[in-house]
């Protein structure tokens, strides 16, 4: 496995990243109506920002392989889809910690969490297609990730288009733009989290390279005869 330089810069701002923000969001201010339950928000928009990142590194991966086969490409998208499964698990987890305290029930069949989850389950079906779909599963899980890509405006825009539980985005942006302390807890979590997914989305490629390469000397060697 090699591993760029960036990624000692990046695994680095996380680990930082991780350290600092737990520190600021407890000293963060309580909020006036949700008081200090609300503060799951510090992690909760940050992984669920960085499980739509990681959909779109898989979506752009898929497109160059599927348009220009792109062994690369490939490789990138295998790998940010398996990001995108843990972060998402992380967001659906996340959310529910804050809804069973402002909802009184932990789970809600709101729009928006509706389609956080088909997001969820379209990449574990990336995953389960992947292993076992046979000699087309690389083209069958490309059409996924788009078909993922596709729902992510569909989950962010939902709470404008329909009538919706769920905390608009003004709530986030408010947070950003506040002066009482709220803005920074937030805006380290989101680097923190950013950081970390590039860090292992780093690893991440540099293995599925090694196991490419690894798989190629078990098909050279069994071209030499040099395996039974």
């Amino acid at each position: 496995m090699k591993l760029r330089p960036y990624f000692f810069v990046v695994a680095t701002l996380a680990a930082i990243g991780l350290a600092v923000a737990p520190q600021l969001i407890v000293g963060a201010p309580r909020e006036a109506t949700m008081g200090l339950v609300y503060k799951i928000f510090f992690y909760h928009v940050p992984v669920a920002t960085t499980t739509f990142i990681a959909t779109f590194v898989c979506a752009w991966g898929s497109v160059l392989f599927l348009f220009k086969r792109s062994e690369k490409g490939d490789q990138l998208a295998v790998s940010a889809a398996e990001l995108t499964v843990l972060f998402g698990l992380l967001t659906l987890v996340t959310g529910p910690l804050w809804a069973r305290k402002a909802w009184g029930v932990w789970w809600q069949w709101d729009v928006r969490l509706t389609t956080t989850v088909l997001l969820w389950f379209i990449f574990i079906a990336y995953l389960f297609a992947r292993k076992y779909g046979g000699p087309g599963a690389r083209r069958l899980c490309a059409g996924l990730a788009l078909f993922g890509a596709a729902d992510v405006p569909l989950i962010y825009f939902s709470v404008s288009i329909w009538r919706t539980i769920h905390p608009k985005a003004t709530v986030v942006s408010g947070i950003v733009r506040s002066r009482n302390g709220m803005g920074m807890p937030l805006l380290f979590g989101f680097i923190a989290m950013v950081c970390l997914f590039l860090a292992l989305l780093e690893m991440r490629v540099a293995l599925e390279r090694a196991r490419v390469r690894v798989d190629e000397l078990h098909l050279e060697a069994e071209d030499a005869g040099l395996e039974n």
